[in-house]
C-alpha cells in the first residue's frame, strides 16, 4: 500500500524537518507546492502559464490553479509508492479538493505536530537560517550562541542569520493567522482513523520516532479506494 502523508502544525513546529526525515526513511518524494508551482511555470505547462499570468499581475494564485498543479504532480509515476505534501492543503477548501484527487488511492495519513505557542515563540525567535541558500541551521545552533558566528552551512558554505520576520511581534501575528486560516484543517481531519497527533515539544529525534510509530500504527486502518480514510 502506498504511504500518502500530509503534515499539519503551526510555524516552528518542525513540519519541514520531520517531513524530510520521513521522506528519506520511507523512500517517497516530498512534494513542495512552491517547488512544483515554479516548475510548472518554468516548463510552460498549460496550468503553469495560467499561474505565471496571475503572478505577473501581482495577484495570488487561486485554489483552482494550485489544485491543478498538485493534480499534475500526483499523476507522475514516482508517487506510486506514496508521497508527502509540503504546504498543501492550507485551507479546508483545498483539503476537500485533495480528497477528490485521492479517489482510488491509498488514503491520506495526517500528522499533526502539536507545540504550545510559548515554545513556538521561543523557537522562532532564536532559530537561524543560511543567509545564502535559506537552509535551516543544524539542531542545537541558535541565535545568540557563540558558536553561531563561526558556523557555516553544510550545503553552500554560507553563514547563518536570523530571518527578518523572526521577532516576537511578527511570530505572534503569524500564529494568529495560522489559528484562523489553517487550524480548521485539524478539525476537518481529526475524526479520521488515519489522523495522528504528535507531541512536538520533544527533541527532533524523539518526535521522528513517534511519527514513524504512529504512521505504522494507522497505516493498517486505511482502506484503498475512498481516499479519505473515513
Amino acid at each position: 500500500m502506498a504511504l500518502n502523508l500530509i503534515f499539519l502544525g503551526p510555524p516552528g513546529a518542525g513540519k519541514g524537518t520531520q517531513a524530510d526525515r520521513v521522506a528519506g526513511s520511507r523512500g517517497i518524494p516530498k512534494i513542495s507546492t512552491g517547488d512544483i508551482l515554479r516548475e510548472a511555470v518554468a516548463n510552460k505547462t498549460e496550468i503553469g502559464l495560467r499561474a505565471k499570468a496571475i503572478m505577473d499581475r501581482g495577484e495570488l494564485v487561486s485554489d483552482e490553479v494550485i489544485i491543478g498543479i498538485v493534480k499534475e504532480r500526483l499523476d507522475r509515476a514516482d508517487v506510486a509508492g506514496g508521497f508527502i505534501l509540503d504546504g498543501f492543503p492550507r485551507t479546508v477548501a483545498q483539503a476537500e479538493a485533495l480528497d477528490g484527487l485521492m479517489t482510488g488511492r491509498s488514503p491520506l495519513i495526517v500528522v499533526d505536530i502539536q507545540v504550545p505557542d510559548a515554545e513556538l515563540v521561543r523557537r522562532l525567535t532564536t532559530r537561524l537560517i543560511c543567509g545564502g541558500c535559506g537552509a535551516n541551521a543544524p539542531e542545537g545552533l541558535a541565535a545568540g550562541d557563540t558558536a553561531a558566528a563561526a558556523a557555516r552551512c553544510g550545503k553552500c558554505g554560507g553563514s547563518f542569520v536570523q530571518r527578518a520576520d523572526d521577532n516576537a511581534a511578527v511570530v505572534l501575528e503569524r500564529l494568529k493567522v495560522y489559528q484562523k486560516n489553517t487550524r480548521p484543517l485539524v478539525e476537518y481531519y481529526q475524526q479520521r482513523p488515519t489522523f495522528c497527533a504528535i507531541d512536538g515539544t520533544q527533541v527532533p529525534a524523539r518526535v521522528a520516532a513517534m511519527i514513524e510509530a504512529a504512521v505504522d500504527g494507522v497505516a493498517g486502518t486505511a482502506v484503498v479506494g475512498g481516499g479519505t480514510g473515513r
